[in-house]
């Protein structure tokens, strides 16, 4: 599978940001799809996840605030009530694990930046 992450980019506090990742390959439904996010110089951490039937989990950081959704081809990550903690590096992923550990994942996108300022 391959994954292309986009629609990072400059957001004020309070503000609400959409991304999109585009999946090309092996059957997109087959896999879990998730959000992760990397902040400089700190470790990469879960966001989200969808299942191929729609069931989703969050991070309680982002409970409430972000929401993951998908089609046939892509998998959306909308995001509100951005504040400055949330500007990182933005990874969408594809695997069959229902996990949380980024090393569970087998495909990765390139990573779209999201600065939230205040």
């Amino acid at each position: 599978v391959q994954l292309q992450a986009s629609g990072g980019g400059l957001v004020q506090s309070g503000g609400s940001l959409t991304l999109s990742c585009a999946a090309a390959g092996r059957t997109f439904s087959n896999y879990i799809m998730a959000w992760f996010r990397q902040a400089p110089g700190k470790e990469r951490e879960f966001v989200g996840r969808i299942t191929g039937s729609g069931i989703t989990d969050y991070a309680d950081s982002v409970k409430g605030r972000f929401t993951i959704s998908r089609d046939n081809i892509r998998v959306y990550l909308y995001m509100s009530s951005l504040e400055p903690e949330d500007t990182a590096v933005y990874y969408c992923a594809a695997g069959t694990i229902w996990a949380y550990a980024p090393s569970r994942f087998d495909y990765w996108g390139q990573g779209t930046l999201v600065t939230v300022s205040s």
